[in-house]
């Protein structure tokens, strides 16, 4: 299954993004996990369907009702096989 590696910038931290992430990830079927970084980016590493990534893309050039996204970088890595969708802190 294809992975990816999702660097979303904008208001993204403090807007519940990671969680509503981890909703519409196991809506999808994808696996992997989500956090913030230092500089106030959110990133990802997801594995799901290439339909299911597609679909949860989508979803993270908008997030929830408080994210004010500007951009999104989406970088296709070596297939990593996940359990779970997970937060990390």
């Amino acid at each position: 299954m294809p992975t990816h590696f999702i660097i979303v910038k904008g208001k993204v931290q403090g807007v519940f993004y990671r969680a509503t992430a981890k909703s519409v990830a196991k809506e999808l079927n994808i696996n992997g996990w989500i956090k913030n970084n230092a500089v106030g980016d959110v990133e990802c590493l997801v594995t799901g369907s290439e339909i299911s990534l597609n679909e949860f893309i989508t979803w993270c050039r908008k997030g929830p009702a408080n994210a004010e996204v500007s951009e999104v970088i989406v970088e296709d890595k070596d297939e990593v096989l996940f359990e779970k969708f997970s937060i990390v802190r």
